[in-house]
């Protein structure tokens, strides 16, 4: 709620000591949560994003303005790079608000970190905190394969001040005091203000953190089903470059997928729409609308892929 007053007031400045209100205030869209992925996941829509495997606050300036709703930074294959990281978030807060109104687009980061299992997400925890920690919206798992390793990364992505953690199968909170300084910065908000909101939707329906797992190999595919009912889980994908490599196959000479990566596409796809959570796929302007209409919300895609996703589910907040 003190976002949203936050963002609704306006704009003034000292101009030869009268207050004048900045032109065009009145126009700025109001948002009414911080991160824009899951406002729009919530209203139905389908999102779109683009990604960078590295970058610093000129990347982040330039990325400002982008066409998509989120981008995903790409820690699995370069340099585990806090510093970088969080130049890219300032970057992207001083070229913006977007044109949706928001302060930046969601960001979710790629961990370098595999979800084997319990034992190694745990030992590697500290990489869900410091990416966090640098202002980002979310975090994705690679090669998800275990139920309480992605247990642990929700754990590793909460503050223990969480009452109904136990109830639902989950651990106390792992992040620490001094976690929220810069990331409440970044957002726009007070230290306070984001200690109650930095929590993974939709587990925490106030949240504004997107959890997510590659299931992406034939040992995870096994587990899908489990896996994306893990509570703070927000949406899964399939991974199918990896995937094809688990099972020692590739796209067929016409472009098609193997019968038995079919399948795995099925299964997780519906795994997903079991747990009720989104599903995450590549899309091109000449599949967008069949992939919307056959189950996917969250799109790898270029402009004109969005731009046309868009336009078929009718979508209103400005981009």
């Amino acid at each position: 709620m003190a976002y949203m007053m936050r963002q609704v007031m306006f704009s003034a400045v000292l101009v030869s000591g009268g207050m004048v209100a900045l032109a065009g205030s009145q126009s700025t869209p109001t948002p009414k949560r911080i991160n824009k992925a899951i406002e729009l996941l919530e209203q139905g829509q389908p999102i779109y994003y683009t990604q960078v495997n590295r970058g610093g606050y000129d990347e982040g300036l330039a990325l400002a303005q982008t066409y998509a709703d989120y981008i995903t930074y790409n820690l699995e294959h370069s340099a585990f790079d806090i510093a970088s990281l969080e130049g890219f978030m300032r970057g992207l807060v001083e070229g913006g608000p977007t044109k949706s109104g928001h302060r930046t687009p969601t960001v979710i980061c790629v961990l370098p970190v595999r979800g084997l299992d319990g034992p190694t997400m745990r030992a590697n925890g500290w990489m869900v905190e410091q990416v966090l920690s640098a202002g980002v919206h979310g975090v994705l798992l690679v090669h998800a394969r275990s139920p309480d390793a992605a247990r642990a990364m929700v754990e590793a992505a909460r503050f223990p001040r969480r009452a109904e953690a136990a109830t639902v199968g989950l651990a106390e909170g792992l992040r620490g005091s001094g976690a929220q300084g810069n990331a409440a910065r970044i957002w726009g908000i007070s230290s306070t203000e984001y200690l109650e909101v930095a929590d993974p939707w939709p587990l925490n329906p106030d949240g504004e953190i997107l959890l997510g797992l590659k299931i992406e190999d034939r040992h995870a595919l096994e587990n899908a089903e489990a896996l994306t009912k893990v509570p703070g889980i927000g949406f899964a994908e399939w991974g199918p470059g990896d995937m094809a490599m688990s099972f020692g196959l590739s796209r067929n000479a016409d472009g098609a997928w193997p019968a038995v990566l079919a399948a795995a596409r099925a299964r997780v796809l519906n795994a997903t729409k079991a747990a009720g959570i989104p599903f995450l796929n590549a899309v091109t302007p000449d599949n967008v609308e069949a992939m919307i209409d056959g189950g996917v919300m969250i799109g790898a895609a270029n402009e004109a892929a969005a731009e046309r996703g868009r336009r078929h589910t009718g979508r209103t907040m400005p981009w």
